[in-house]
């Protein structure tokens, strides 16, 4: 089994450097595709409650029978409905999460998106305080947070995010919000590490330095992602694939080819959608 190494947040809660997530994985396959990431070798489990998966994730994690120690679980709040949320909503959203993923505790729970034109997300934090006093998340952070977000919640709460979890891979590499995680303390993770696909995955510059190293355009990009100290959390339900992005640990990227991909990002050419303006 890959020994993942970990990051420390900022709480003292020690998450592995790379999960397995399952965005657009239909809850009726994500029991088998989360067990089989077990098998692989994955402790980090990242789901969320829009992703509408969290019973098959929750069924995988008990079927697994891998002590719950050893496993790190995260989950996000999908404050969905067009008005702003309070605490007794965020409170039964965070318990129904739980209910579906079969446990007593998360190991990380998320803001999904800071929706700001809707002026909640402080308030929403303030219930997170709670949560994270109650122990029934070990850490609490936030979701595509941007750096006007990030210094709000620091002007009305003592609670610094362990993690903002924003959109990051070599087209979009996100320099000012990593150094900005830096100076506060927060832990970045990368979600669609792999720019979701063939579009980062077939750049030729990403295929030579694979050719360099014996290996897959995926595995140096989450290599490269590894480097920069990022947290990732790549998706596939191929079995191959799911093993094949565990095994990033066994060589390393030097200069020049950090240097060729970070050349990739000169653009900042983000696919997801824009958090100053995302309400869903």
């Amino acid at each position: 089994m890959n020994q993942v190494p970990a990051v420390r947040l900022n709480n003292g809660t020690s998450m592995p450097r790379l999960g397995y997530g399952v965005w657009q994985v239909p809850d009726s396959e994500a029991q088998k595709a989360v067990a089989t990431a077990l098998e692989a070798g994955y402790r980090s489990v990242d789901t969320a409650a829009a992703y509408g998966n969290e019973r098959g994730t929750g069924k995988a994690l008990a079927a697994s029978g891998i002590p719950r120690e050893e496993l790190f679980v995260t989950t996000k709040l999908w404050n969905s409905s067009r008005h702003r949320w309070g605490r007794d909503e965020t409170l039964r959203a965070f318990d129904d999460s739980l209910g579906k993923l079969r446990l007593d505790h998360v190991d990380l729970y998320l803001i999904h998106w800071p929706r700001p034109m809707r002026d909640d997300f402080v308030t929403i934090w303030k219930t997170f305080e709670e949560i994270a006093a109650s122990g029934r998340a070990r850490a609490v952070g936030v979701s595509n947070f941007r750096a006007e977000d990030l210094e709000r919640l620091r002007a009305e709460s003592p609670l610094v995010p362990a993690v903002n979890q924003i959109e990051l891979h070599p087209l979009f590499p996100q320099a000012e919000m990593r150094a900005l995680h830096a100076s506060l303390g927060i832990a970045t993770e990368a979600w669609s590490p792999l720019g979701q696909g063939k579009e980062l995955l077939g750049l030729p510059a990403v295929a030579s330095v694979a050719a360099r190293h014996g290996r897959s355009a995926a595995q140096v990009v989450l290599r490269w992602h590894l480097q920069l100290g990022n947290v990732v959390i790549p998706k596939s339900v191929t079995p191959a694939r799911i093993r094949e992005n565990l095994d990033v640990f066994g060589f390393e990227l030097d200069a020049d080819d950090l240097a060729a991909l970070d050349a990739l990002g000169a653009d900042g050419h983000r696919i997801g959608p824009d958090p100053a303006v995302f309400d869903n």
